[in-house]
């Protein structure tokens, strides 16, 4: 069974939000021009993951959610958070929720994505992360949180 990758559930999940948003006709509750305050946390949450990809490429590292980890990379915003590339997405959902009218159930799908990643992919890759990195890695982790 293939698993679900990051970017996709993030792609899932912004076209839920959007659908939704049309197909129930959902009430908003940030209309025009107030709503376009979304537009810079979309952008700047995309960008932050992409930043953070390119750096794993940069470091010809390996960027895969499920693959087996080869270099503990704490540079960039790596510095600042353990998951930029998670944190870019939410920042990003959230930047749409703005943008959509910001109605309950887009919330919703912001706080589900979060738990999601939280508990699956964040807790594998820690998991991962520990047995490979032992206490290189237990040492990051006291020193740079887990989202911000």
């Amino acid at each position: 069974m293939q698993k679900l990758l990051p970017p996709f559930l993030y792609i899932l999940t912004l076209t839920a939000m959007i659908l939704t948003c049309w197909w129930f006709e959902l009430s908003h509750h940030l209309v025009f021009p107030f709503n376009l305050l979304g537009l810079p946390f979309a952008l700047s949450g995309l960008v932050l993951s992409a930043q953070a990809k390119r750096l794993f490429i940069r470091l010809e590292t390996n960027v895969m959610t499920f693959d087996k980890p080869d270099l503990l990379v704490t540079e960039g915003a790596f510095k600042h958070t353990r998951n930029p590339m998670y944190l870019g997405f939410v920042i990003s959902l959230l930047g749409v929720c703005l943008l959509i009218g910001a109605n309950e159930l887009s919330w919703a799908f912001v706080v589900l994505f979060v738990v999601i990643t939280d508990r699956w992919y964040i807790c594998y890759e820690e998991r991962v992360m520990q047995e490979k990195f032992g206490s290189q890695y237990a040492a990051y982790c006291r020193d740079v949180r887990r989202w911000i």
